[in-house]
């Protein structure tokens, strides 16, 4: 089967992504259900009115989102519905929230200016004797709570975060006006069991295992501006990388401790 004549404006790149989108959308509101299968090839080409090459490209870009398995010759079955982020690009977490049409959430429950410890001085590259500012942070998405943010500032990214309001949705945002950019990130990613605060904040059971993301963030000069552990309850997100012989993202390290 061919493609059905288009628009000049409309190229076979726009067509599959119009395509992973609209399944995307049904997968994530539940429209297929847990381990349900997607139609077949041919079936969502004719839905479409394009080829079955133009549906293979969009449904690997769903295999490398995480929401289907990549299984050929077979209909692709639905791996789960966990809101999706992929380390290929770096975002915030309310700009990913917005893209992903959640209405992010966020709320402080805590801010503290302290000495930095050994490690925090490691990460965040500080001479002894440094302050940092430490915040724990209450994530929602569309008002449900999803994940715990527990992060340290060096003092002079702290001094301006500390002046936010305290239901500020993003950091993120208000710093970049003030001339601090996010630029690029180291991520390890592991499994930590609730402790009583993200109990509480997340309604989860202490001891529970909840997902981590640590993360280091630096300037476009190299200059760390962040150090954040965030714990998500498990089944709210996944997390997606694309790694391959040339270039690969994705290391695996024995776990650290705390």
């Amino acid at each position: 089967m061919t493609d059905v004549a288009v628009d000049p404006d409309r190229s076979v790149g726009t067509l599959y992504r119009k395509v992973a989108a609209d399944l995307r959308e049904a997968i994530t509101s539940g429209a297929y259900g847990e381990a349900g299968r997607l139609p077949a090839e041919g079936a969502i080409a004719e839905q479409y009115g394009v080829s079955r090459g133009t549906v293979r490209q969009a449904l690997a870009v769903l295999r490398a989102d995480g929401l289907v398995t990549s299984r050929r010759g077979t209909r692709r079955v639905v791996l789960g519905t966990a809101r999706v982020q992929s380390f290929s690009e770096l975002l915030s977490f309310t700009h990913w929230a917005r893209s992903m049409g959640e209405e992010p959430g966020g709320r402080l429950e805590s801010l503290v200016r302290r000495p930095a410890d050994a490690a925090e001085r490691e990460q965040l590259r500080l001479e002894p004797g440094s302050e940092v500012y430490v915040t724990l942070r209450l994530r929602t998405l569309s008002g449900t709570p999803v994940m715990v943010e527990r992060t340290v500032y060096p003092s002079w990214v702290g001094e301006l975060v500390a002046q936010l309001p305290p239901d500020v949705v993003s950091h993120t945002e208000p710093l970049r006006e003030h001339g601090i950019l996010f630029t690029d990130a180291d991520h390890t990613i592991d499994v930590v069991a609730a402790n009583a605060d993200d109990a509480r904040l997340l309604g989860c059971r202490r001891g529970s295992p909840l997902l981590r993301e640590k993360r280091r963030t630096t300037d476009p000069t190299g200059i760390p501006v962040e150090w954040s552990q965030d714990r998500y309850l498990p089944g709210t997100v996944a997390f997606s990388i694309h790694n391959s012989l040339a270039s690969s993202a994705l290391s695996r390290h024995t776990r650290e401790g705390d």
